[in-house]
This record gives C-alpha cells, sequence and structure tokens, in this order.
C-alpha cells in the first residue's frame, strides 16, 4: 500500500502544471485569433480604401482620397502627399489633411515643402521610412515657424508605372505610440493600390479630354449674327468618354433675321456625334427657305433623315426670329425638346412653352406645331439642351425653375458672361452633356455684331 501510494504521488503535483499549460495554450491561442482577427480588420480596411479610392475621378480627389484612407488605416492625426516634379528631385505639390483651421490659419504664409530634410530623405532613398524622433533623424532640417509639432513619421514612395510619382507621410499616431511594421505593410499595399488609381485617373482625364476636343470640332462658330448678339458654350459630360449628341447653330438669313437651333441625338457615342453632325448640316441647308415655318422646316428634316440616314431619335428646337413693327417676333417650334427661355428687359424669366410636338425619328406623319411670340428689343432668348437641367434628386419643373432664377439673377451681364454663369451653376448632377446658346434681341437694325463661343 505504502509503495502504490508512493506510485501515485508524482501524478499528483502534474495536475498544477498541466493547468498553467492549458492557460498559457489557450492565452496563445487567444493572441493568435485576436491577431488575425486584427489582420482581417486591416485587410478588409485595405479593401474599402482601394474601393474608396478607385471611385474617384478627378485627380485632385484621388491625390486627397489616399491621404485620408491612409491616415484612417493606421490612426495617424496629420498626412500629406508630396508630388514630385519632371525632374524627381523636389515637391511641386503638397496635399495635406488633418491641420485644424487654426494650425492651416497660422501656416498661411509659410511655403509648402520642397522635399528637403526628412522629406528630401525619402525622395533620394524610397524604401519606406519610420521615425520615432524626427528633430533626432539625421536628415532633420527642422520644421518652419507655427508648424504642428511631431515627433513620430511613415513615410511610402508611390509609383506609377515604376517611376516614383510622390510620397506618402503619415505624422504623429492617435494613440501616441511610434508606426509600427504593421502600419508600414498596410500603407504599403495602399501605395501600390494608389499608383494604379492615379494612372487609371489620368488615363480617365486622357479620354475625356480627347473626347471633349472631338465633340467641340463638331460644334460651329457662331457667325456674325448682326444685328443680334449670341454666345454659346459647350460643356461635357463628367463620365469618361461620352461623345454627346448636344449641338447648336445660329444661321443669319437675309432680312435682319437669323434662325436658332439647338439639339440634342438619343446616345453618347460616336454614332451620336456622327449623327448630330449629318442632322446640323442638313437642316442648315433647309433653313434658306424663307417660305417655310420653323414646323415645316423640322417636317421636312425629318423625312430627310428617314429617307437616307439611320440616325437616332432626336429632339431639336429650332427658331426664327424677324423684324415686326417696333420689335421682333419669334417663330419657332420644338421636336420633344425643353423649351427657349425668354427673358425680358424688365428682368423677368418666362418659358416660351407651347405644344413641344414628336422628337425627330419618331412619327412622320404627326403634325409640327408652329408657335409665334413678339418680344421686346432688348430681350433675351436663352436655348439649352436636358442636360442643363436633369438631375435625379430633383423634378423636372423644379430644375426649370432653378434654371430661371439662376438666369434672372445674371441677365444683365454680357451675354458670354451669361452663358458661362449658367453652365457653370446649373441645377443637373453633371451626367450627361450641355449646350447653351443666348441670343440677344437687338433694339434696331443697327447694333453692333458679337458672337462668342465659350
Amino acid at each position: 500500500m505504502a509503495e502504490e501510494r508512493q506510485g501515485q504521488h508524482p501524478r499528483q503535483p502534474q495536475l498544477p502544471d498541466l493547468h498553467l499549460r492549458l492557460r498559457s495554450e489557450l492565452s496563445r491561442i487567444d493572441e493568435q485569433l485576436r491577431a488575425l482577427l486584427d489582420a482581417m480588420d486591416r485587410m478588409q480596411g485595405l479593401l474599402d480604401a482601394v474601393v474608396a479610392i478607385t471611385r474617384e475621378v478627378e485627380l485632385t480627389a484621388v491625390l486627397r482620397r489616399i491621404v485620408t484612407t491612409a491616415m484612417d488605416l493606421v490612426g495617424a492625426r496629420y498626412g500629406a502627399l508630396g508630388v514630385l516634379n519632371e525632374s524627381g528631385e523636389h515637391l511641386e505639390e503638397f496635399i495635406t489633411a488633418g491641420l485644424s483651421e487654426q494650425e492651416r490659419a497660422e501656416l498661411a504664409g509659410t511655403d509648402l515643402p520642397r522635399g528637403l530634410g526628412v522629406l528630401g530623405h525619402l525622395i533620394s532613398h524610397p524604401e519606406p521610412l519610420r521615425i520615432d524622433d524626427i528633430p533626432a533623424h539625421p536628415s532633420s532640417d527642422g520644421f518652419p515657424p507655427h508648424h504642428p509639432h511631431m515627433h513620430t513619421l511613415l513615410g511610402v514612395a508611390i509609383s506609377v508605372r515604376d517611376a516614383i510619382y510622390g510620397d506618402l507621410y503619415l505624422a504623429e499616431r492617435r494613440d501616441g505610440q511610434p508606426f509600427d511594421i504593421h502600419d508600414q505593410n498596410v500603407v504599403t499595399a495602399l501605395a501600390s493600390a494608389a499608383g494604379i488609381a492615379i494612372e487609371n485617373v489620368r488615363l480617365f482625364e486622357q479620354v475625356r479630354l480627347g473626347a471633349e476636343q472631338f465633340q467641340r470640332l463638331l460644334l460651329p462658330a457662331l457667325p456674325d449674327l448682326r444685328p443680334f448678339t449670341a454666345a454659346a458654350v459647350y460643356r461635357p459630360a463628367a463620365e469618361p468618354s461620352k461623345l454627346g449628341g448636344d449641338w447648336y447653330d445660329a444661321i443669319p438669313l437675309p432680312g435682319d433675321v437669323v434662325a436658332v437651333v439647338i439639339g440634342d441625338v438619343v446616345g453618347h457615342d460616336l454614332e451620336a456625334a456622327a449623327a448630330m453632325a449629318s442632322t446640323r448640316n442638313m437642316l442648315r441647308a433647309l433653313l434658306f427657305d424663307r417660305g417655310s415655318t420653323p414646323g415645316s422646316v423640322l417636317a421636312r428634316l425629318d423625312r430627310a433623315l428617314h429617307a437616307i440616314t439611320t440616325n437616332p431619335v432626336t429632339t431639336t428646337a429650332l427658331a426664327r426670329i424677324e423684324p415686326e413693327g417696333s420689335g421682333w417676333r419669334v417663330h419657332w417650334s420644338t421636336a420633344g425638346h425643353v423649351p427657349p427661355l425668354l427673358l425680358t428687359p424688365e428682368g423677368r424669366a418666362e418659358y416660351l412653352s407651347a405644344e413641344p410636338g414628336l422628337p425627330l425619328g419618331v412619327d412622320l406623319e404627326e403634325p409640327r406645331p408652329d408657335h409665334s411670340r413678339f418680344v421686346s428689343p432688348g430681350a433675351t432668348l436663352v436655348f439649352f439642351t436636358d442636360g442643363l437641367i436633369e438631375h435625379p434628386a430633383h423634378g423636372i419643373d423644379e430644375s426649370l425653375d432653378e434654371l430661371a432664377d439662376l438666369a434672372t439673377v445674371h441677365a444683365a451681364l454680357p451675354l458670354d458672361e451669361l452663358v458661362r454663369a449658367v453652365a457653370d451653376q446649373h441645377p443637373s448632377d453633371g451626367h450627361d452633356d450641355m449646350a447653351v446658346l443666348a441670343l440677344r434681341i437687338p433694339p434696331g437694325t443697327d447694333g453692333t455684331p458679337s458672337s462668342t463661343v465659350v
């Protein structure tokens, strides 16, 4: 019995040891799970950040989004992105985030960094840089007066097509700790995605610029419209490569008469742009028949387009303005288009609302209604496409009222400034291209001519 009890004694002390080992192992597993969850959170945050960056379509917005998302990912109080100049030696642009209004005010007279000191070190050595004490770093040049107090820094280079585009800088973790290797890894991954986003938005802008230039080549330069004064403006759609079918035109006719047209071909591609050009050219030829009303001209245009083209549906408004007594008479017809806006010399705004008629390309047999209105000398007619007023959050009537108010505010401006103000402050969401043409009715037949495309 004594031997049995002696044989059992070695096992009794092992139980506390086993408990300690189990607790230690469970603690280690718990730490690993916490680290895994933290890594998953970081990865999800990184994915969300990349998605947010790639949604931007303006370069300035992309650069600022890169800074703010990097700050969020590592909990940094300050962030900046320095864009290198063409030689890659100095910074030519510096986007900052995290500064308070007071800090910005105190730095208002300070020049932007050019890439010296610690910033210059990252330019010369584009590897990830972590600094726990900025003033103690060998490359530190100190801070300019009134600069926020900073000790810690994390810097990562951003490359676009294997060339250094700029550097992303983060300073001062909000928890007071220095940046660690996990922060470095996630910001390095973000910088890689940022380089792709920057390249994409640069290509986007090149495509958009090319589409806009092509579109403008299809639009006419306004001729001498004596005795009328006219100005026009075209704005492309906000989305890339969306060629539009919006166009305008003005044609002087004998006897101090002028014809004005604005239209929109359905679609946003080369077919729509080509259809716009052919429609405008056909209409120009038809307008020189002096005996035809705007409605009959549109009817003949509709039949011609149906017979010799495959053009898509088109909306348009055509007006003919001619002298009558002490003033002028406007004859107009619309084909599914928004009505022209009349600004009276007294400062009132009203739409020439009347039966619109069907768009071109819908029904050749449907009659084209004609309308006329006497207008006083000095009045202004504003023709525009629906891209100026379309907004998913607003009804069409609300947008038309807003546009009328906007035009009234700027009615006394020279026409080129009026059309620019209307196009810049329009009530639409900018998803579609837009055109505006304004024509000022002269006081007589001896006015000074002026036609401007802005």
